[in-house]
């Protein structure tokens, strides 16, 4: 075996230097208030905390002293550990807070314009699209009427989306929806909602839960749906349905209130009309169809030549749902209706194609 070399005494053998931990926590505490980012206050943590650092040399230390002034020692030199670490803690976390808001500060757009004396008079201001004006318009004709506007999520469960409205899995009705579904869950469990419907249910769970029937809203919303663009027709369209539950409501009601809103929204030259049809949410169902305000009623393409458009569907709420949302069907009654606001726009404005609402055209836009 090799003998150590040197003739000095073995390090075990030296007495160990006194640590000023007070004059160690002391200089810590002005190192961590003057680190100005992340990356000064990784480089103070590693000169205070790392291996080569005082509090750990003197801790490596330890095992020269006798027990006493070891445990003391060692609770001294724990003590100023904990507490250099709160103080990066705290400083990291407002230097973060103090760079992220730089970021944004950094990364924000002026989107303000600074228009010329000599433009000025050719620049004009922007306004509302049709379909927003459309739409303020019709919630201006509903609260006339008594109703109210509620909203909800426009990403809606297979539940709310078809279940509680008398649509079970592989019931024929849902190819009446070509649906888009989100990869979230298990499959075709979450979609992209086809209709403002899952609205309805909503509020009559509410309605149950918090004891407030009866119910007179009105439900605008973007609704989405695998549909070929045409004159008539949009794959992501804006729709606004009503529901009314309460007592004695009648199908009589409906045919009023489908009548009230024609004549306040068009005008007295188009006249409603309801004729049979089927909805799984609804029984007995309609359709109501309005007169073709291109043609006023003589036929065109936009009409396909009958005279009249299709305006939305409704009916009086199938028991069924009223039973799937925890209201008495014996007690309580109602009916809804829903119809497309891309539609309403394009007859109270005579467009003759749909499509125009999204080309972004300014010479179209422009004109409303």
């Amino acid at each position: 075996m090799t003998a150590p070399t040197g003739g000095g005494p073995d390090d075990r053998d030296r007495p160990a230097e006194v640590v000023d931990v007070a004059g160690i926590l002391a200089g810590a505490q002005l190192a961590v208030a003057t680190a100005g980012s992340s990356r000064h206050l990784d480089e103070v943590e590693t000169e205070l905390l790392g291996k080569r650092a005082p509090l750990s040399a003197a801790a490596r230390q330890l095992g020269t002293l006798e027990a006493e002034a070891r445990r003391d020692r060692g609770r001294a030199i724990q003590e100023a550990r904990a507490a250099i670490e709160h103080l990066l803690a705290e400083r990291r976390r407002e230097v973060t807070e103090a760079e992220r808001h730089q970021r944004l500060v950094d990364d924000r757009l002026d989107l303000t314009e600074v228009v010329c004396s000599e433009v000025r008079s050719t620049v004009g201001r922007g306004h509302l699209h049709l379909v927003t004006t459309t739409r303020d318009a019709l919630e201006d004709v509903f609260v006339g009427m008594g109703f109210r506007v509620a909203e909800g999520p426009e990403v809606e469960s297979d539940w709310y989306n078809f279940g509680a409205l008398n649509i079970p899995p592989a019931h024929p009705a849902r190819g009446m929806f070509d649906t888009f579904y989100l990869a979230v869950g298990a499959p075709e469990s979450t979609m992209l909602r086809t209709h403002t419907s899952p609205v309805q249910v909503h509020l009559m769970e509410e309605a149950v839960a918090a004891g407030s029937l009866p119910i007179h809203a009105v439900m605008p919303g973007r609704c989405y749906r695998r549909d070929t663009p045409d004159a008539r027709h949009l794959p992501v369209f804006h729709q606004m349905e009503g529901l009314v539950v309460d007592r004695g409501i009648s199908f009589a009601d409906l045919a009023g209130t489908i009548e009230t809103f024609t004549t306040a929204y068009f005008g007295e030259g188009i006249s409603a009309r309801l004729r049979p049809a089927y909805f799984p949410f609804t029984e007995p169902s309609a359709e109501f169809e309005i007169t073709c305000a291109l043609c006023h009623g003589a036929g065109c393409r936009t009409c396909s030549h009958t005279g009249w458009i299709e305006l939305g569907g409704c009916g009086m709420v199938d028991p069924a749902v009223l039973a799937a949302t925890g209201i008495d069907a014996g007690t309580w009654s109602g009916f809804a209706f829903g119809f497309g606001i891309d539609r309403c726009a394009q007859m109270r404005h005579g467009i003759s194609d749909m499509r125009a609402l999204v080309e972004n055209d300014i010479r179209f836009l422009r004109q409303f």
